[in-house]
């Protein structure tokens, strides 16, 4: 079996380096050689977005990606957030909170990559706000990819559209 060295930083710690399997996906090392346990496999071939965490590029900016697609190997170097990165000191991110209080999840299983996605699109809106009338649109592509079984979408929208909002900075007139 071959095998690669990474390194990767993930919600703020540095490890590595590890020996692992050079085909070994990103979600199977977050599980396996990390024990964090947040980020989901749903299909596993890219389709439905379960598995999105946050990778932070040197630039500043932040986007999702995929773990059951996309080798460990794929990450060494970068910096990477996983859903357990959100809550602080037993507090719900901002985002988190507004799903609980949308009821926009029932199983849950789809919930860390809404989580992730929602959160770059609210960091990509703190750098570049949109109008008003482009919220929805904006919302639609950052998490019109990721599938939910149970509530059908419109919670998980209605509580990212109300964050938007509800923050001046996020949106332009």
């Amino acid at each position: 079996m071959d095998t690669v060295q990474i390194s990767v930083t993930v919600n703020g710690r540095q490890t590595g380096p590890h020996t692992i399997p050079a085909s070994l996906a990103m979600i199977d090392f977050l599980h396996e050689y990390l024990g964090l346990t947040g980020t989901k496999f749903g299909c596993g071939v890219g389709v439905c977005h379960a598995c999105v965490v946050i990778v932070d590029e040197p630039d500043g900016t932040s986007r999702a990606m995929r773990t059951c697609i996309n080798g460990a190997a794929d990450f060494s170097g970068k910096r990477v957030r996983t859903v357990e990165w959100h809550a602080k000191q037993d507090r719900l991110s901002d985002v988190q909170q507004a799903f609980v209080d949308h009821f926009a999840f029932q199983c849950g299983y789809c919930t860390s990559g809404y989580v992730n996605a929602a959160t770059c699109l609210l960091e990509d809106l703190a750098r570049n706000p949109v109008s008003r009338t482009a919220v929805e649109e904006r919302i639609e592509t950052s998490l019109g990819d990721h599938l939910c079984r149970c509530t059908g979408y419109v919670r998980y929208y209605e509580a990212v559209r109300d964050l938007i909002l509800a923050d001046p900075q996020l949106t332009k007139r």
